[in-house]
């Protein structure tokens, strides 16, 4: 409900240098294998400070995507979320 909701302040962040070099390897890595047809193969425990993960409500929500033979196949919607972690480490620094 709205009043119990919490609504803080908002922030500008940017990553610092090896925050950023991090970030780059989490999603080249993940990217790497969206790119060669590994989707069943990506779980929420790749990535360092991002990852990806099921945005669907129901595993009813199939999209098209390629397996690693080239073959397109029904499978979850993904998106690409930041650690609670790493978000967390975000706030208390500011």
């Amino acid at each position: 409900p709205l009043p119990r909701r919490r609504i803080g302040s908002p922030i500008l962040w940017s990553p610092g240098a090896t925050q950023e070099k991090i970030l780059r390897a989490d999603w080249q890595e993940l990217m790497d294998m969206v790119i060669t047809g590994e989707l069943e193969n990506i779980s929420a425990a790749l990535g360092h400070y991002l990852q990806i993960r099921p945005k669907a409500q129901n595993a009813r929500s199939l999209r098209q995507g390629v397996s690693d033979t080239g073959d397109i196949n029904a499978t979850l919607p993904r998106g690409f979320y930041l650690r609670t972690r790493f978000t967390r480490t975000i706030l208390q620094n500011q």
